[in-house]
C-alpha cells in the first residue's frame, strides 16, 4: 500500500513538471536538423504573464539530448521590466537565413549564414512590447531582443535575466573575467572558481562546456555588437550551473550602467556553438550573424605577416637603430609588414619616425604604428591623438601622407557602451583612409570583422608579451596553447605575437617545433612574429623557409583531432596546399595522430617539420600520403610539429 502511493504521488510530480513548461511551447529546428531551440512560458495561476524560457537539444545517434535545460529569457529596463511578466502573443514563421559572404581574413574565406529563423512577439503587464528572436544553425543557436515601439527620448537598457543553464556534471574551460581578456581557460567540473581574483564568480567570453559524459560541446558568446550596446559577462554567485548575462559595470570615468539609446533598438546576439569539437573550431556563428561588410572598397585591406619589435626588449620603438634590425628581419623572411611600436613619437639614436618609415619602403616593407587609445593607462606615448573625430582625421591624413598602412590601437578601457562605440568609430574612420587596424587590451572580438573588414586581429588574450612580465606562462604555455584553439580562437583572430624560439625575460619550455606550430594552430589576420632577429635567422634552413611563407589568411579550416588542455592538430587550407600543425599540451611524449580522410582523391606530398632529438631542434621528413591514410607524429613534451600537403 505505500510503495502504491508512492507511485502515485511520483506520478502526479511528473505530470507538474512535464507540464511546467509546455504553455505556447514553440520549437525551431536547425536546416539539418540536429538542433532544436524551444521557447515556452511558465504561466502563474492568477494571469497570462509570466517568464520565458528557452531550452536546446541536441541530435546525438538519432536520439534528441537536452543540452540546456529550460532557462530563462528577459531583458530589463529603467523604466519597463520584461523578465517574469511577459506574455506570448505570437510567433512568425520559420524563415529561412541564407546568405553566402566573404572574409578576407579569418578561418575559412567563403561563409554560409544559413540558419532558421523565428520571431515570439511579447507584450509585458503594462502591454509594452518585446520580440525576441531566435535563429537555429546547424553548429549553433543565436537569440536577441527588439524593443520595436519607438522614441525620442533615451531609455537605459540595464540588465537582462537572461541565464544559461547547465547539467551539474558539465566541464567547463572559462576564463576569470578581466577587461583585458588576459588569463587563462582552466578547467573545472563544479562551475566554482578556484582565483582569489573571482569572488564574484565572473566569468569572461567565449566560454566553453562540455554536456555531461556526452561528446556535445558549448561554446558561448555573443556577436555584432553596435555603438548601442555594451559588451556582457556570465555570473554564476548563486548557482555554479547556472550563468547569468551580467552587462559592463560602470568604471571611475563611466557611470553608466547598461545602454543609454533610443528605441527602436536591438541586443546584440547572443550566441551558442553548439557539436563536436570540430563544430565549434570550424564555426564561423560570431560573422554570420554580424552586420554585413560596411566597406565599399576592400582591395587595399591585405593580411600578412609582421616583425614586432617589442617582446625582445619589453620595450617601444624609440631607437631607431633597433627599429631597422626589424625592418631588414622583415626582408630576409619575406614578411611584407613591420610594426613600430609605443614610443616611437620619442624616436632617437639616428632617426626619428619619418626616417624609418622611408627606411621600411625604401626597403619594400609596409609600417604600421602603435597608439594608446587615451582611455586608459596613459603612461606609453602617443596616447590622445584618435579620441575625436577631427583628431583621427588629422591623424589619419598625416598616416597616409606618410605611407602608413595600418595601425595598433591599446590600452582600452572596458567593455562599457562608450568603449564599443569608441572602437567601432576608429574602424569606420580608419577604413576612410584605407588603415588597417589592430585591437590590443580591447573587448574579445564580437563579429566586427565581418562588418569591418579592416579590422584585421585583436588581441584579448594571454599571449607570449607575458613572457616578459613573469614566469607564469613558462610552466603553463604547452596546455595553455593547446585550450586556445577551442576557446578564444574559435570567435576571432587572435593576436598572441606567437612562434618565439630565444627568451625574453623570462624563460620558454615548449619545444622549438611546438612554436613553429603556432604559426598555423593560431588564426590572426597581422600574424605578429614577435622573436629578436637572430632567433629566426639562426633556425635551420626548412623552418626558415616554412616561416617565410606560411599564409595568414585562409581559404578554409579543419580540426583534425584535440582535446582542450591535452593536445590539437589543425589543418589549414590555403590555395591547392594544406597547412598542418599539431600541439603536445602534456608534460609527456605524446603520439598525435593525423587522419588523412580531409583529402581529395590522388597522392600527396607531405614535407614534415617536429621535434628533433632534443626540444631546441628539428627533424623532417618527406611523405607521400593520400585520403584514408593514418600518420603517427611523436612530438616531445610540450613539442609539436607542422605539415605542408600539396599534390
Amino acid at each position: 500500500m505505500k510503495v502504491r502511493s508512492m507511485k502515485y504521488i511520483y506520478l502526479i510530480f511528473g505530470l507538474v513538471i512535464s507540464t511546467t513548461f509546455t504553455i505556447n511551447a514553440q520549437e525551431i529546428v536547425s536546416p539539418n536538423k540536429n538542433i532544436k531551440a524551444i521557447v515556452s512560458k511558465k504561466e502563474s495561476d492568477k494571469n497570462s504573464f509570466g517568464q520565458v524560457y528557452f531550452k536546446i537539444l541536441y541530435k546525438n545517434k538519432s536520439k534528441y539530448i537536452e543540452i540546456i535545460p529550460n532557462s530563462p529569457l528577459g531583458i530589463l529596463r529603467d523604466d519597463q521590466q520584461f523578465t517574469d511578466n511577459l506574455k506570448l502573443i505570437s510567433e512568425s514563421k520559420s524563415k529561412e537565413v541564407n546568405q553566402k559572404y566573404e572574409m578576407i581574413s579569418g578561418k575559412r574565406k567563403w561563409c554560409d549564414n544559413l540558419g532558421t529563423e523565428k520571431v515570439f512577439k511579447c507584450i509585458n503587464s503594462n502591454n509594452e512590447p518585446l520580440n525576441i528572436v531566435f535563429r537555429v544553425y546547424n553548429d549553433g543557436v543565436a537569440f536577441r531582443y527588439e524593443f520595436t515601439n519607438k522614441s525620442n527620448s533615451l531609455v537605459n537598457v540595464i540588465d537582462e535575466s537572461t541565464t544559461y543553464v547547465f547539467p551539474s556534471t558539465t566541464n567547463r574551460w572559462l576564463q576569470t573575467y578581466t577587461d583585458s581578456y588576459e588569463g587563462f581557460y582552466p578547467f573545472s567540473d563544479t562551475g566554482k572558481s578556484n582565483d582569489n581574483k573571482n569572488n564574484k564568480q565572473e566569468w569572461g567570453f567565449p566560454a566553453l562546456f562540455k554536456i555531461n559524459n556526452n561528446p556535445i560541446w558549448v561554446l558561448i558568446s555573443e556577436a555584432n555588437i553596435s555603438g548601442n550596446n555594451c559588451a556582457s559577462k556570465l555570473n554564476n554567485s548563486k548557482n555554479p550551473n547556472q550563468y547569468k548575462v551580467r552587462y559592463a559595470s560602470p568604471r571611475d570615468t563611466f557611470k553608466q550602467t547598461g545602454v543609454k539609446t533610443t528605441l527602436p533598438w536591438n541586443s546584440q546576439w547572443h550566441t551558442l556553438i553548439i557539436g563536436g569539437l570540430s563544430d565549434v573550431v570550424e564555426s564561423t556563428l560570431i560573422t554570420d550573424v554580424s552586420e554585413p561588410n560596411k566597406v565599399e572598397e576592400i582591395n587595399w585591406i591585405k593580411p600578412g605577416a609582421v616583425s614586432w619589435i617589442y617582446w625582445a626588449y619589453n620595450h617601444g620603438s624609440k631607437d631607431y637603430q633597433k627599429v631597422v634590425e626589424y625592418i631588414d628581419l622583415a626582408v630576409e623572411m619575406k614578411w611584407p609588414y613591420v610594426l613600430i611600436d609605443w614610443e616611437w613619437d620619442v624616436m632617437s639614436n639616428g632617426g626619428n619616425i619619418i626616417d624609418v618609415v622611408n627606411y621600411a619602403k625604401s626597403k619594400g616593407i609596409k609600417p604600421m604604428i602603435w597608439y594608446n587609445s587615451g582611455t586608459s593607462w596613459l603612461e606609453p606615448t602617443p596616447n590622445d591623438r584618435l579620441l575625436t573625430p577631427e583628431k583621427r582625421a588629422k591623424e589619419f591624413a598625416w598616416l597616409n601622407k606618410m605611407g602608413i598602412y595600418g595601425i595598433k590601437v591599446d590600452f582600452f578601457a572596458g567593455d562599457q557602451q562608450d568603449m564599443m562605440k569608441y572602437c567601432i568609430a576608429i574602424l569606420k574612420d580608419a577604413a576612410k583612409y584605407k588603415i588597417m587596424v589592430n585591437f590590443h587590451g580591447a573587448t574579445v572580438p564580437r563579429g566586427w570583422a565581418r562588418t569591418y573588414p579592416n579590422l584585421m586581429t585583436t588581441e584579448a588574450v594571454y599571449g607570449a608579451e607575458w613572457y616578459n612580465n613573469n614566469t607564469v606562462l613558462t610552466d603553463k604555455a604547452a596546455a595553455h596553447n593547446t585550450t586556445l584553439p577551442f576557446t578564444r580562437n574559435v570567435v576571432g583572430s587572435m593576436d598572441y605575437t606567437p612562434v618565439t624560439f630565444t627568451n625574453s625575460q623570462h624563460l620558454h619550455s615548449t619545444s622549438y617545433a611546438h612554436e613553429l606550430a603556432l604559426s598555423v594552430v593560431f588564426e590572426s589576420g597581422f600574424q605578429h612574429f614577435a622573436d629578436r632577429p637572430e632567433g629566426y635567422k639562426s633556425l635551420p634552413s626548412e623552418p626558415k623557409e616554412f616561416l617565410k611563407n606560411v599564409p595568414v589568411s585562409w581559404d578554409e579550416t579543419k580540426l583534425l583531432d584535440g582535446y582542450p588542455g591535452e593536445k590539437v592538430i589543425i589543418a589549414r587550407k590555403k590555395g591547392n596546399q594544406w597547412y598542418l600543425g599539431g600541439l603536445n599540451g602534456n608534460e609527456e611524449i605524446q603520439t598525435l595522430k593525423i587522419n588523412f580522410d580531409f583529402l581529395g582523391t590522388g597522392n600527396f606530398k607531405l614535407k614534415l617539420i617536429k621535434d628533433g632529438e632534443n626540444d631546441k631542434s628539428f627533424a623532417v621528413e618527406v611523405i607521400k600520403v593520400k585520403k584514408g591514410d593514418l600518420l603517427n607524429v611523436e612530438c616531445l613534451p610540450r613539442g609539436g610539429f607542422v605539415a605542408v600537403v600539396e599534390k
